[in-house]
């Protein structure tokens, strides 16, 4: 449905938006990391802050992430409100003692008498040739450790209210935005993704997921590019007569355990999209939230569409061929059904 005054904006846009309103209405609100300053971000999600908000909040730093992630933990615990860049999910490896043994955990360290208000926006997922060590999603390895919220959105519309939302926590909040998603033409593109944005400031709640289409026969159930998957194999089934259900759980932590029970309560069949690695990550995450209750019927055994256990190959050939995509899931779709 076209709506009036319709104002589509892509992923990058409304990131953007969602800092510099945060930024205009609290002065706490800064903005640091690799080429987020004069360039906008390499995948554009700081373009246009330096000119309104200078060089002073918006900090383009070296390429040391230890030292600007440790930094804005700093800043955080003395009374900012930090947006930090970690420009690649994968550069997790040089900075995890910042990230997990200081953001994660300070607040519980201090017995709560401290505070750790920050983001930690990171680029995820893969699909256009750029191999193992910028190419990861890595959902699992942040979702499995405690002490911070875990997001991630598939349309501009969330993107833009879960970074409002992740701003104003008091706790660190862990911003995966996709690649893909991005609205950058480089990168390729999911028009999916580009929707219609509010101009005032507004919050989507964390934790809490999203039922995108309805339907009847099976539960698909995915987060960020994985959504759009889903969506595109719902429309493949419905031409077989097979009524899928979408949820986007836009949130790792805390996770809507209750929405994706009600759905695979209704429609007896789960599948789990994800383009994190298939073994101990958020696919058997959802599976065990599903059966471990022992109070739903399932008509089949759940399954799982994920990235294989192997370093993400340089060949498109390759990674194309690991990736989930609309076809496996939807196959598997019709197995179940």
């Amino acid at each position: 449905m076209e709506m009036e005054n319709e104002r589509k904006l892509t992923i990058a846009r409304a990131m953007a938006e969602a800092i510099a309103q945060e930024m205009r209405a609290d002065p706490t609100v800064f903005v640091m990391g690799e080429d987020v300053a004069q360039l906008g971000g390499v995948f554009g999600n700081t373009r246009g802050l330096v000119t309104e908000f200078g060089p002073e909040r918006v900090r383009d730093t070296p390429i040391s992430e230890t030292g600007f992630i440790g930094a804005a933990v700093g800043a955080a615990q003395d009374g900012m409100r930090p947006v930090v860049e970690l420009m690649f999910v994968d550069f997790f490896g040089v900075c995890f003692d910042a990230i997990y043994n200081l953001m994660a955990k300070n607040t519980y360290f201090s017995g709560g008498n401290v505070k750790v208000p920050m983001v930690l926006m990171t680029s995820t997922g893969g699909g256009y040739s750029d191999a193992g060590q910028h190419s990861q999603c890595l959902y699992g390895t942040f979702a499995h450790l405690p002490g911070m919220k875990v997001v991630s959105p598939s349309n501009a519309h969330d993107a833009k209210g879960l970074m409002t939302a992740a701003i104003r926590d008091n706790a660190p909040v862990v911003f995966m935005f996709h690649k893909g998603l991005q609205g950058m033409g480089w990168l390729g593109t999911e028009a999916g993704a580009n929707v219609h944005v509010p101009e005032d400031a507004y919050e989507v709640p964390i934790g809490k997921a999203a039922v995108v289409r309805e339907g009847t026969d099976v539960t698909i159930v995915s987060i960020a590019m994985g959504v759009h998957h889903a969506l595109k194999a719902a429309a493949q089934l419905e031409a077989d007569g097979i009524s899928a259900e979408v949820v986007d759980l836009r949130s790792l932590v805390p996770l809507d355990r209750e929405t994706v029970r009600a759905s695979v309560r209704k429609t007896g069949r789960l599948i789990v999209v994800d383009e994190d690695y298939h073994s101990y990550g958020v696919s058997g995450e959802i599976i065990a939230t599903v059966c471990e209750m022992g109070d739903i019927q399932l008509k089949a055994p759940p399954r799982r569409i994920a990235y294989p256990d192997v370093p993400i190959p340089f060949a498109r050939v390759m990674e194309q061929h690991c990736l989930p995509n609309a076809d496996k899931v939807a196959a598997a779709a019709r197995e179940l059904c």
